[in-house]
């Protein structure tokens, strides 16, 4: 029977690092398989601390087709693993989907290869993941966004809902219009705990406000992306929640250009990251961060340790720190307000709310 578990704040806390840069340098397109590939094979050797030979250790990461420089959570997994490799000296590397038909393939060419651990970036990826792991008894693989039922893999998902609950406080006290809009990208059991925990937190401070959510059917698409942002900022939504990996892109694309020509200000709420690194504070209003960096590091370095858990799920939320907002969120958001997060949080926490998932 599959084992759940839950990380503590500890834990992650303990893991907590400075990330390294988003890797696109990296990037070597390989031709005929319809990927790319990036590495990186350097050993941290300056560091003086006590040295353990890592550089025999390979993990790989495979994308969906969001891309590594998705500016969301693929990017956020790589930056990961380029973080680990500077701390402790494994090898890390990463296959780019262009197609869902990638999928299998690239996960098969990293266990071809002899990598210790091989991951899974995205909900799309289950059933691939899924079938690799049978095939390959003796792998060990872990999926990010997913559970996958099977003794050699360690599925890693989060409270989408709990964190996006906090976001929609903040977009319903912000609001002047009472519209607010969000864009998914693809339908999914992870999409949509994002869309109900949002409106459940909107609706909360702010009855009079309406949601209005919209589906993209893409996470690679920022033009489709900046035209659905386009019809619902037309429309009187003044604040936008896309969680649609790179498709999200376009929707800041489109609010800068608006802010820029001037007239009534509009904002987006950024996903996954603190996009307001990437693209301003000066349309990021806040974001609904997922520690994907922080669960990829502490998956991989059991490889490191040989504690890799296989055959277990955990679930990271409010509670252990997995989902919240960035600390750049005072930039726009006021203090009154993010007192009023706080406090929603922390009944959350108490289990005073039970945010909906769906």
């Amino acid at each position: 029977m599959k084992k759940i578990y839950q990380l503590s704040l500890v834990m992650l806390l303990a893991f907590t690092v400075i990330l390294a840069g988003c890797g696109s340098d990296n990037n070597n397109a390989s031709g005929d398989t319809g990927t790319n590939e990036g590495t990186n094979t350097g050993t941290n050797t300056g560091s003086g601390e006590a040295a353990t030979d890592n550089s025999n250790i390979k993990i790989g990461m495979v994308t969906d087709v969001g891309g590594v420089n998705d500016k969301s959570f693929n990017q956020s997994a790589w930056e990961a693993l380029q973080a680990l490799e500077k701390e402790n000296g494994v090898k890390v590397q990463y296959l780019q989907s262009n197609s869902s038909a990638n999928y299998e393939p690239n996960l098969n060419q990293f266990i071809k290869d002899g990598y210790a651990l091989t991951w899974g970036i995205g909900f799309d990826m289950g059933d691939s993941v899924k079938k690799v792991a049978n095939e390959n008894p003796d792998a060990k693989l872990a999926i990010i966004d997913n559970v996958v039922d099977a003794p050699n893999v360690e599925s890693v998902t989060f409270s989408e809902n709990e964190g996006s609950f906090l976001v929609g406080v903040v977009a319903g006290l912000t609001t002047k219009t009472n519209k607010v809009g969000f864009i998914g990208g693809a339908e999914s059991p992870v999409i949509k705990r994002f869309e109900a925990g949002f409106k459940a937190g909107v609706a909360a401070v702010n009855p009079s406000a309406k949601v209005t959510p919209i589906y993209a059917g893409a996470y690679d698409k920022p033009d489709i992306g900046k035209s659905l942002a386009a019809t619902m900022y037309d429309a009187g939504n003044d604040i936008i929640f896309p969680a649609a990996g790179a498709t999200g892109n376009g929707v800041f694309n489109e609010a800068k250009s608006r802010n820029k020509a001037g007239g009534a200000k509009v904002w987006v709420i950024g996903v996954d990251k603190d996009q307001s690194i990437e693209f301003g504070n000066d349309v990021t209003l806040t974001s609904m961060m997922k520690r994907v960096d922080e669960a990829v590091k502490v998956v991989s370095k059991q490889i490191i340790d040989g504690t890799f858990k296989g055959g277990t799920t955990t679930v990271l939320g409010l509670k252990d720190n997995g989902v919240g907002l960035p600390e750049t969120s005072k930039a726009n958001v006021s203090a009154d307000i993010l007192a009023k997060v706080d406090d929603y949080k922390q009944q959350i926490i108490d289990g005073k709310i039970t945010v909906p998932a769906e």
